[in-house]
């Protein structure tokens, strides 16, 4: 511990003087170490006081996941970011970045404001609907072995001179475009910026870098009868799944694509194919099982990818299923009612994924098209498992409906207007950005990893030296 330096006046260096200073120095001391010493009781009384809500079974389990992640205090140090003009990525030999553990982190968490970044949409802004815990916006994704490098606005903003970088999907990666845009912002206040809508697509531009991050909608990649990027309100939904071109020709020139899609394949177990077009009114259409219909979707995709991108200019990922928290009883709380009232990750983590509903089935299928793509080989962002322990993170009762932030009275009926699918900002959506910002992608894998072989650059933080910062 380094004490400020002050110089002490008075009585001219006798004993009596000189032993009164050592008995405070020793004093200070004794008490640095108590503090030291009981530091894990410390942080238990800063949990009970933190959580006031919490049941008592979930503040022991707070407790015991703190005690055993006594390493938060180094973390801070490891965290700190190093000069931005000498910033440069360093990366053990192997680690696979999505098997780990949530660990509470006030220091570093969040990674920006909510009130401070003007381009959230009042679905994902959680506070200012009325939330009153923000305790979901401070868990740090920390994988085993290993640590995820400290976002560097900075940085990503050089990498991203010039360039495009799109999301395309359903709503979730529009929750992660969201996310990125906000994650940029707070590094770029001060310079000109836009935002505009274009039909499916949505442009945010940092004029000063000529960059621009897109959202582009496409829910299930292909054509579909739910494409209106505001009106697709669809129960009956229908796709086209060998036509993915009218989407397509939007992607083509982007420098880095982030494609995903899930959770609108999920409200039925079978899917409706069109066999004619919409354009011809087609009403002729087959009912195929919902896994055989996605794989078949993913290999039109992947057949565009093959014969459209260039692999020299662009780079493609493909972000696994985020999950939905819909069954309490999965987490040990048959009492609750959906995600509602949900303040705490799971925290008995296990090395088996956690079972809330996902279609494993799917995310096989999206690993292994992904993996099965010649060229250029896409990384395979696997965001599943480790969303899977965030059932405090969506957005659940604080959010809107129909354009309108739900009544005291809607709130108050978690089980009809819960929101359990999409998530608070700051919050999840930020640790998936920073782990497709994390380099590498291990091709005998099907997860990101940082490994020695088959290395891709994700948004361009690689393995290389430090880059020269010319700022905005």
């Amino acid at each position: 511990m380094r004490l400020a330096g002050r110089k002490i006046s008075g009585g001219g260096g006798n004993a009596g003087n000189k032993l009164s200073i050592l008995a405070v120095i020793l004093s200070v001391f004794s008490l640095a170490m108590f503090m030291y010493g009981e530091s894990g009781n410390l942080r238990s009384i800063a949990g009970i006081t933190l959580f006031p809500s919490f049941s008592g079974e979930a503040r022991k389990e707070l407790q015991k996941e703190e005690q055993h992640y006594k390493q938060l205090e180094p973390a801070e140090e490891e965290n700190s970011a190093p000069p931005a003009a000498e910033a440069e990525v360093r990366l053990p030999e192997t680690c696979d970045i999505f098997v780990g553990k949530w660990v509470l982190d006030n220091k570093s968490r969040p990674l920006y404001r909510e009130e401070a970044c003007p381009f959230l949409t009042s679905q994902v802004t959680c506070m200012k609907n009325g939330r009153l815990d923000d305790t979901y916006q401070k868990w740090r994704w920390r994988p085993d072995g290993c640590s995820l490098p400290e976002f560097n606005a900075r940085l990503l903003l050089e990498r991203l001179r010039g360039k495009r970088l799109m999301f395309v999907g359903d709503s979730l990666n529009r929750n992660q475009w969201e996310s990125m845009v906000c994650m940029l912002y707070s590094s770029a206040l001060h310079g000109e910026k836009s935002h505009a809508h274009n039909g499916s697509l949505i442009i945010f531009q940092i004029k000063e870098y000529n960059a621009t991050v897109e959202f582009y909608w496409a829910p299930f990649l292909v054509k579909s009868n739910s494409d209106d990027p505001t009106a697709h309100s669809i129960t009956d939904r229908i796709i086209m799944a060998d036509d993915i071109e009218n989407h397509g020709r939007h992607w083509k020139g982007a420098d880095y694509l982030i494609f995903n899609t899930y959770i609108w394949w999920m409200n039925t177990a079978k899917m409706k194919v069109l066999r004619g077009s919409f354009d011809k009114v087609s009403t002729v259409f087959d009912e195929v099982e919902r896994l055989k219909a996605y794989e078949w979707v993913l290999r039109t995709w992947a057949l565009w990818i093959e014969e459209n991108v260039n692999p020299d200019k662009t780079s493609v990922f493909f972000t696994s299923m985020a999950p939905l928290h819909v069954r309490p009883s999965d987490w040990g709380n048959p009492a609750g009612v959906k995600c509602a009232k949900e303040t705490l990750p799971i925290l008995s983590q296990t090395a088996q994924p956690v079972d809330v509903g996902t279609d494993r089935r799917m995310h096989v299928a999206a690993a292994n098209i992904t993996k099965s793509i010649r060229r250029p080989a896409v990384g395979f962002i696997d965001i599943t498992g480790l969303s899977e322990y965030r059932k405090d993170a969506h957005v659940s009762v604080h959010t809107i409906r129909q354009g309108k932030i739900l009544s005291p009275e809607q709130k108050a009926e978690p089980a009809v207007y819960a929101d359990c699918i999409h998530w608070c900002l700051p919050g999840l959506p930020d640790t998936w950005n920073e782990a497709c910002l994390c380099p590498n992608f291990d091709r005998p894998v099907t997860r990101m990893t940082m490994g020695p072989a088959m290395l891709i650059d994700c948004i361009g933080l690689g393995r290389a030296g430090p880059i020269e910062m010319r700022g905005p």
